[in-house]
Order: C-alpha cells, then sequence, then structure tokens
C-alpha cells in the first residue's frame, strides 16, 4: 500500500476515513460526519490529551470532518487543508449556516447587540467564516448581525467572494502578533501559519506545514548565488522554518528569535540562522 502522510490522512490502526479503503490498512473504516468550528480559535492536537503539542490550529467558521468521538475529544479532519488531528469535542457544532462573509482585518470583537459600548462576547481572528443575516446602525457605527442575534463591526467583514490582491500586504498587517508554535490565527501564529493565512486571505489556499509550503506552492526558484532574483512575495524555506519577502533584502516573518512577526533584512537572518540551522533550503514563488 502507499505511504501516506497521517498529517493529511485520517488513519489509524483501529480506524481510518473510508476514502482511504484500499489503500491503507485498519481494522474499520467510517465516512467522516460534517462538522464546523464554533470556538474563535480551536487546538489541532497530536493526540486526544490537554497536554498534547499543538500542530495547527482551527478558526471560526472552519468546516470539519469528525471521524470520532470519545472522552471529550473528536479526530477530525479540517476541510480546508486536510490537517487531521484532535480537538476539544466542545468546539464542534452544525453546519446550519452558509458563510457569507470573512474577517478581514487581524482582530475584531464580537458583541451581543450593535453597540460598541456592550461588554464583548468574544473575538475573531482574520480569516474567520461568519454569517451575516441583518445589519445595523448605532451612533453612526455600522453592524453586522449574525443567526446568534449578535454584532460584529461592518467593515471589519468582507463578502467570502473577495479576496485580497497582495497576500504581502496581509502579512504584514501581522507585524508584531506573538508567535506561537502550532499558532494560525492572528490571536499567535508560526512562520507557516503566516504564509497559509496571508495566502488564504488572497484566494490561495495552500498546505499547513513548511516542509509542505515547500514542495507544493507556487514554483521553485533560483534566485543566484547572491540571491539578487529574489522579488516581494518570494518565499524562503529553511529547515523547518518559512519567511516572506516584501521587497528584495526584505523579509518579514514569524520567529522564534523575537517571538513575534517582524520584518528583517534577508542577508542579515541568513546569517544569523546559519549559525545553528544552516543556510536556505529553497526558494518558491507563489
Amino acid at each position: 500500500m502507499t505511504a501516506r502522510d497521517a498529517r493529511l490522512h485520517a488513519f489509524r490502526s483501529d480506524l481510518a476515513d473510508a476514502r482511504l479503503k484500499g489503500e491503507v490498512a485498519a481494522e474499520r473504516f467510517i465516512a467522516g460526519r460534517p462538522a464546523r468550528i464554533t470556538a474563535s480559535v480551536a487546538d489541532i492536537r497530536k493526540a486526544p490529551r490537554p497536554d498534547a503539542g499543538v500542530n495547527t490550529q482551527a478558526l471560526f467558521g472552519d468546516d470539519v470532518l469528525v471521524f470520532e468521538n470519545a472522552e471529550g475529544w473528536a479526530w477530525i479532519q479540517a476541510e480546508r487543508d486536510g490537517y487531521v488531528g484532535y480537538v476539544a469535542d466542545t468546539v464542534l457544532g452544525a453546519r446550519d449556516h452558509t458563510p457569507t462573509h470573512v474577517v478581514s482585518v487581524p482582530r475584531t470583537f464580537l458583541y451581543p447587540g450593535p453597540d460598541l459600548r456592550f461588554p464583548i462576547t468574544g473575538q475573531f481572528s482574520m480569516g474567520s467564516a461568519v454569517t451575516v443575516t441583518g445589519a445595523a446602525e448605532t451612533r453612526g457605527t455600522h453592524y453586522a448581525l449574525l443567526p446568534s442575534g449578535e454584532a460584529i463591526i461592518s467593515g471589519h467583514l468582507q463578502p467570502v467572494s473577495e479576496v485580497a490582491a497582495d497576500y504581502v500586504a496581509v502579512a504584514e498587517t501581522f507585524l508584531g502578533t506573538p508567535y506561537l508554535w502550532g499558532g494560525a490565527s492572528s490571536f499567535g501564529i508560526d512562520c507557516s501559519g503566516l504564509v497559509q493565512l496571508a495566502l488564504r486571505m488572497a484566494g490561495r489556499q495552500v498546505l499547513r506545514d513548511s516542509d509542505m509550503q515547500a514542495a507544493t506552492i507556487g514554483e521553485p526558484l533560483d534566485p543566484g548565488t547572491d540571491f539578487a532574483g529574489l522579488r516581494r512575495g518570494d518565499l524562503v524555506f529553511w529547515k523547518g522554518h518559512v519567511a516572506v519577502m516584501t521587497d528584495a533584502k526584505t523579509m518579514i516573518h514569524a520567529n522564534g528569535h523575537t517571538m513575534l512577526v517582524s520584518r528583517e533584512r534577508f542577508k542579515d537572518a541568513v546569517a544569523r540562522i546559519g549559525y545553528l540551522y544552516g543556510e536556505p533550503t529553497g526558494f518558491r514563488r507563489p
């Protein structure tokens, strides 16, 4: 049988996605049950335990398939990027509304009604998908109303059909965001999460981890030994790391050095990172 990446295919020795029957060995196969993320941010973990490492995160409104519910945990696969892992079953709900809008600013608040003076009931990251059912105006501020009756600033949303023209400009709005291993939201994000979310807002769905991105996004690029061929939007990969060029000499990346999304001179980064992790392993142009 063909080897499968367990990050992107739901299979274990006891249970597997029915779509993998004949391709993987498992005691039984089951079709995934459709569900939707109802938490602001949901950690997708390596194992069904609160102390298990976080591989990635799903955002409010993300659709998933559920293959198992057991002892407060759900084994799921995110439909957007195919990532497989475990979430607390309390973050799952029904797909009872069709999302109409996406949060288009780094962060926004959820109010119990259309008034910014109300105590907030939640917060959403860029990329969260919501269903707008109405509109309201209070003291000149415009709100989008959700099925729950809660409200979001309407200027913080864009229709699901709209996309950003420049994914690098999206990434730049995350400057100063805290670095978080496995993070995929504006509350905390890692290097490949930044690339994935910025490209998503520009209408490009890409895989989650940096090794996946290094093998699949756009086309390979040879910038030359002096790196003179780099330009805005190019991706630079190291082992386990990725950065986005903002121009021919500067890059932006979520990194463990500053523990932030930071801008850095490319050649400075090459020297600094090379001391511990070696030279860049590849370049790609989305």
